[in-house]
């Protein structure tokens, strides 16, 4: 810890303080140890304090108390060092579901400007959200099932003459177009949830596998996806296979095994892509983390694997430090994190911490290059969705008609999205089990923290930051981000 210098006023503070616990407790220490020794008056520090607490008093809002520059204390503190780097940040956001866009889109004008300037503006007043995932084709969060080449039954297609995106030009499109004007640089990623049913084993939305001779056709189906949201001044900076290809129990869905996936990358979409020149990047998996077998034997496919940027995770099962895992077995694929929903019936005091603590913090901490949320939009009766598809899943926004309402995942995303800008690296920092924590350095010389106190007591700790050292206090429950300009 740096040295600083104690005025005599600070000396005196903290000498009455100690005086007055001893005759409630056996020692100063004993009261360290239940950190109730309160820090002195503020001091001016060069770092800013943004806080949510779980108990929703404050919702994002910057801080002029409860941090200073360190005082002499013997509480526990959270040592970053920019020198230490890790992976590259691409973003933080939501996905934009076909529902979500719908909600948007029906707003007025004036309305729907002001939300998507909040939303992905990045001056002073806006939160930045850097990253968009969207559905290839309806996701379960659509009004009903559909793809780009849905044809009678028993007819094929398999030149893909009938392929249209016009389905996505009633709402997606527009409202894509709307967030490309406020921020140009966003990336987007896509994933479909099942193919054109004609392609499957059973014909359906609803599961099955995707049959062996359609694996060129469908290649090119992603090809002519990409190709026609070009068109549309729509860059996709890359794609899943396949989200939840354990999961053939959702409306729209796709059982597709990891051998499938690699024989389908390795012989059908990574050469159609590279034929065409697209530069798309190709992710696999897109699920859980109890399942690190899957990208695992995908990257061990020599031929699937020269196509492949990385892996991505959603975290319904297994534990987020398992993603270490895949890193491990190969260290120069990229990680990302795409899907967590928030239950309409969980708490936004728990959920705030749960997802801070596995996702913003654990995932990064993980090598992800991105966290997103699962969904951006939906209204009070959490629709639109499909038959079978999720009935709970409350949005980072409801929408009715222009009124508008900020549940916690804007809150857990706003946290990161607004100061983790494109480009920053994560740094290390040591974790604290009651105090997790993640550091970033931006590319504008910024230090930022993300810190959660993960206990049911206010937590008094220290940061130790390139530019200076400062004391915090934190409520039980609740999530600061100090952002941190760097002086040195």
């Amino acid at each position: 810890m740096k040295n600083k210098i104690i005025t005599n006023s600070k000396i005196l503070a903290i000498i009455l303080v100690c005086v007055g616990i001893q005759i409630g407790c056996k020692s100063c220490k004993e009261a360290d140890d239940f950190n109730v020794i309160p820090p002195p008056e503020p001091d001016v520090v060069n770092t800013a304090f943004y806080l949510t607490k779980g108990d929703q008093s404050v919702l994002f809002a910057k801080q002029e108390s409860g941090i200073s520059s360190y005082y002499e204390n013997n509480y526990a503190t959270i040592n970053v060092s920019t020198s230490e780097e890790y992976q590259e940040i691409d973003g933080f956001g939501y996905t934009l579901t076909g529902g979500s866009a719908i909600h948007i889109n029906n707003m007025s004008s004036s309305a729907r400007a002001e939300l998507l300037n909040e939303l992905f503006g990045v001056d002073e007043n806006n939160i930045g959200v850097s990253y968009l995932r969207i559905s290839i084709g309806a996701s379960d969060l659509d009004e009903a099932p559909y793809s780009y080449n849905d044809l009678a039954s028993g007819e094929t297609d398999v030149n893909m003459d009938k392929f249209s995106i016009n389905e996505d030009k009633k709402n997606l499109i527009p409202v894509l177009k709307e967030i490309l004007a406020i921020n140009p640089a966003i990336k987007i990623l896509g994933s479909p949830w099942s193919p054109p049913v004609w392609m499957k084993t059973n014909q359906s939305t609803v599961g099955g596998s995707l049959k062996s001779e359609y694996y060129d056709v469908y290649a090119m189906y992603f090809v002519k996806y990409i190709q026609a949201m070009q068109g549309e001044g729509i860059s996709i900076d890359a794609i899943t296979v396949q989200n939840e290809p354990l999961n053939p129990e959702n409306n729209p869905s796709l059982l597709m095994e990891a051998s499938d996936q690699a024989e389908f990358v390795g012989e059908h979409l990574g050469p159609a892509f590279e034929s065409n020149s697209i530069e798309t990047k190709i992710i696999i998996y897109d699920h859980n983390a109890d399942r690190t077998d899957y990208p695992i034997s995908v990257l061990n496919n020599s031929e699937a694997n020269k196509y492949i940027d990385g892996s991505a995770f959603h975290l319904y099962a297994g534990d987020i430090n398992n993603l270490n895992d895949v890193k491990t077995a190969h260290p120069d694929k990229n990680l990302y994190f795409t899907e967590q929903w928030v239950g309409s019936n969980d708490s936004f005091n728990e959920s705030l911490k749960w997802h801070t603590r596995e996702l913003i913090i654990g995932a990064t901490r993980n090598w992800c290059k991105t966290v997103l949320e699962w969904n951006l939009a939906s209204n009070s009766s959490l629709e639109p969705h499909t038959d079978g598809g999720c009935t709970e899943c409350l949005g980072a926004l409801t929408i009715d008609g222009d009124a508008v309402t900020k549940n916690v995942a804007y809150y857990i995303i706003a946290h990161a999205s607004k100061f983790i800008r494109p480009g920053s690296v994560r740094v290390d920092s040591n974790y604290l089990s009651e105090l997790p924590n993640v550091a970033f350095k931006t590319s504008n010389g910024e230090t930022i923290v993300v810190v959660l106190n993960n206990t049911d007591v206010q937590k008094i700790f220290n940061i130790n930051l390139p530019s200076e050292s400062i004391t915090v206090t934190l409520d039980a429950g609740s999530v600061g981000t100090f952002v941190s300009t760097n002086l040195l």
